[in-house]
């Protein structure tokens, strides 16, 4: 990258040390390098100029002329005073009016020179006014790089209060051209410019700044989005291979007689074939000499438990320990006895340390750690504790891996000399796109087939004047025998208000349904962590028939007998939250029901997930959807969501750039692993600066 371009932009005509501190604070933009990838997120069509006589067939849209001021004129009025000047083109005559800065404005105009004008026209009282419109000597416009289509930058509050509107920007922009054009060298090899015929780097940036017209917007825009979604991929390509050539994992040589004796007397079903498949991929990972980093999908209910366990049980041939971490209690308690129940046969020691674990049992799971008694941990957070030592860790598997952060799961790989094999699982279907640039440095296996006998869950959206439907409907399951969720929604900001609707519903519905025909359990985020298992074991023995919960039942909670969840005011729930709500019911072999209450008032995009929902049940095509209304900042969660600070590409919009970014990252690195070759040596250059960066566009320059 050429100096220049790390000039500060105070240094840039125009700019100056206070609208440099601005540009600092609001847009992040430090240095010339800054400036230039500073992308516009609209235009406004200037590719035609208008007479004024033509004026009558444009009235209140933005457009520009050229012409002279013949006069100019201050107008007193009821405050203060307006400035009104006189411009005609020869075809006739308009006003152009300032309510603000008639001095300043006054003292710069030049009569009868021509100027280019732009703005909004209207017609007050049959005359045409342009109200404070950008203006241009003619000379000055001609010399000053322009395009037919005017680009809209992002603003703020605070830029527009300092006078940085839109058009200072452009004008900023126009001088950084001038002083920089020649500096923009050549960031991919010619043989992907070639196959895709892009247009040259140089061209691509004053083409998105200052484009002649649409055809040289739209190769701008794909030139520069499969160059911001290529490097990405090629970060992702190039961990991932680096990972399975330089950091050795241990090879688990062997089948032995824990997973041979599992798989061939003790499991509780057959394997789907998709287990099957996983299974082996799983195997084959660990069979390598490279440590094994698995993404697996699938979605609630479609056996991952069954995969996570006969993997352990490699491990365990193999002279190894494994664990597994759960994001909450409930879920890693929900584990360790089905787990446990599943592995009984097998006489291997299973243990769970969560926060709540005491401090004996703590010390107990300790020394069992170190001494390699212990097989399989499960736990929570709490197993990334220091005091957690293990003998010889072989197997990490991660559940709902979108709610740990990267430093959390980086913790795991230290816990052994050699970094343990690591799988991670999620029973959120992640689209496509999003795990191709979110996860991929990981290898994925998606289990996409539900175990025999689960019979879909039919769902039925209902309007809140159909309450009393659902309630017959609810007495008429429990009558077979069967149990009910209601599920309340609880979002953050309003807490108090949503536990108040919680406990409420709850007061309703136990007069609605009284003992000691019925009996109703409640759980929310306010209670004790010990009252609410409390709650949940009664519901899960069958003691209560109704339990009425705020979403901590989300994730985990494993009931056969429960064959309907009533989701209420379910327009404020995500529609991934939904489908995993809905997930915790159809777990037995009986007719399941999701049932979803909303107010009759819905938007647009909650009709669009009502829909969804009783269209399918299937996870990855729910996902999809989802990306579409939310996009991927909301998807991924807190965590996650500064992974993917796109600039210019759009993951929903722009799948098909993503996938030629993907297959030609892929292509070269196979090619040439090291990026090697003379004509990767710029896109080696890039990446070497990437490597320890946030943001690519500062490199790609």
């Amino acid at each position: 990258m050429n100096n220049l371009l790390e000039t500060p932009i105070e240094y840039l005509k125009g700019v100056g040390p206070k609208r440099g501190e601005i540009l600092r604070k609001e847009l992040n933009i430090f240095k010339y390098g800054d400036l230039i990838n500073f992308f516009p997120n609209r235009y406004i069509d200037r590719t035609r100029f208008y007479k004024i006589n033509e004026l009558n067939i444009t009235l209140n849209s933005e457009i520009q002329i050229v012409g002279k001021i013949v006069h100019i004129k201050e107008v007193e009025q009821k405050r203060g005073s307006r400035l009104v000047a006189y411009f005609a083109d020869g075809t006739g005559q308009m006003e152009l009016v300032w309510f603000a800065g008639a001095k300043w404005i006054r003292e710069s105009i030049q009569l009868n020179q021509p100027y280019v004008i732009f703005g909004k026209v209207s017609n007050f009282n049959g005359v045409y006014t342009m109200a404070h419109p950008e203006m241009d000597l003619l000379s000055d416009y001609q010399k000053t790089p322009q395009s037919g289509l005017q680009a809209i930058y992002p603003s703020t509050e605070k830029l527009s209060s300092k006078g940085i509107t839109n058009k200072v920007i452009i004008k900023m922009m126009q001088q950084l051209w001038m002083e920089t054009q020649k500096l923009y060298t050549e960031s991919l090899p010619p043989d992907i410019i070639h196959k895709l015929q892009l247009i040259p780097k140089n061209l691509a940036l004053f083409s998105i700044h200052f484009p002649k017209n649409q055809d040289y917007l739209a190769k701008a825009q794909f030139r520069l989005k499969f160059e911001e979604l290529f490097f990405i991929q090629l970060q992702l390509i190039a961990k991932n291979l680096l990972r399975k050539t330089k950091i050795k994992g241990m090879p688990f040589e062997k089948v032995g007689h824990l997973f041979t004796s599992m798989y061939n007397n003790h499991l509780p079903f057959d394997l789907t074939n998709a287990q099957k498949r996983v299974l082996k991929e799983i195997r084959n990972d660990l069979g390598n000499q490279a440590q094994m980093n698995r993404l697996l999908q699938g979605d609630v209910g479609s056996g991952k438990t069954v995969v996570a366990l006969m993997s352990m049980l490699l491990a365990l041939d193999n002279g190894f320990q494994a664990c597994l971490m759960a994001p909450t209690e409930i879920l890693a308690n929900q584990h360790f006895i089905g787990l446990s129940e599943m592995a009984a046969p097998l006489g291997i020691n299973i243990m769970i340390l969560t926060g709540s674990t005491k401090i004996a049992e703590r010390r107990k799971i300790h020394a069992a750690l170190e001494d390699g008694s212990l097989d399989i941990l499960i736990g929570t957070h709490a197993l990334l504790e220091d005091k957690v030592v293990f003998k010889n860790l072989g197997l990490a598997i991660i559940d709902e891996q979108h709610r740990f952060g990267v430093e959390q799961r980086s913790k795991l790989w230290k816990k052994n000399t050699l970094p343990p094999h690591i799988l991670v699982m999620t029973a959120t279907p992640i689209p496509r796109t999003l795990a191709m640039s979110l996860y991929g440095d990981l290898d994925v296996s998606v289990i996409d087939e539900l175990p025999p006998g689960r019979k879909p869950i039919e769902t039925r959206h209902y309007f809140e004047s159909k309450r009393l439907v659902v309630w017959k409907f609810i007495r008429d399951e429990i009558a077979k025998g069967r149990q009910v969720y209601i599920v309340y929604p609880l979002i953050q900001e309003s807490e108090s208000m949503d536990y108040k609707n919680l406990m409420d519903g709850y007061e309703g519905i136990s007069r609605d349904f009284p003992l000691p025909e019925y009996t109703v359990s409640v759980v929310h985020g306010q209670m004790k962590p010990a009252d609410k298992d409390g709650e949940m074991a009664r519901f899960a023995s069958g003691k209560t028939n109704i339990m009425v919960a705020t979403t901590v039942i989300e994730v985990g909670v494993n009931v056969p007998n429960a064959s309907v969840m009533i989701i209420e005011s379910a327009e404020r729930f995500g529609l991934s939250q939904l489908h995993q709500l809905r997930g915790r019911v159809g777990r037995g072999a009986e007719q399941s029901y999701c049932l979803l209450l909303t107010d009759h008032k819905l938007s647009a995009d909650s009709k669009v997930r009502m829909e969804t929902m009783v269209r399918t049940n299937d996870g990855f095509e729910i996902s999809e959807v989802d990306l579409k209304l939310r996009g991927p900042g909301d998807l991924m969660g807190k965590q996650q969501s500064g992974v993917l600070n796109l600039k210019l590409a759009d993951l929903v919009k722009d799948q098909d750039i993503l996938h030629y970014a993907r297959h030609y990252a892929i292509d070269l690195l196979k090619a040439d692993p090291n990026m090697e070759l003379p004509e990767h040596q710029p896109i080696k250059n890039i990446f070497v600066r990437l490597t320890d960066k946030k943001t690519i566009w500062n490199y790609i320059s």
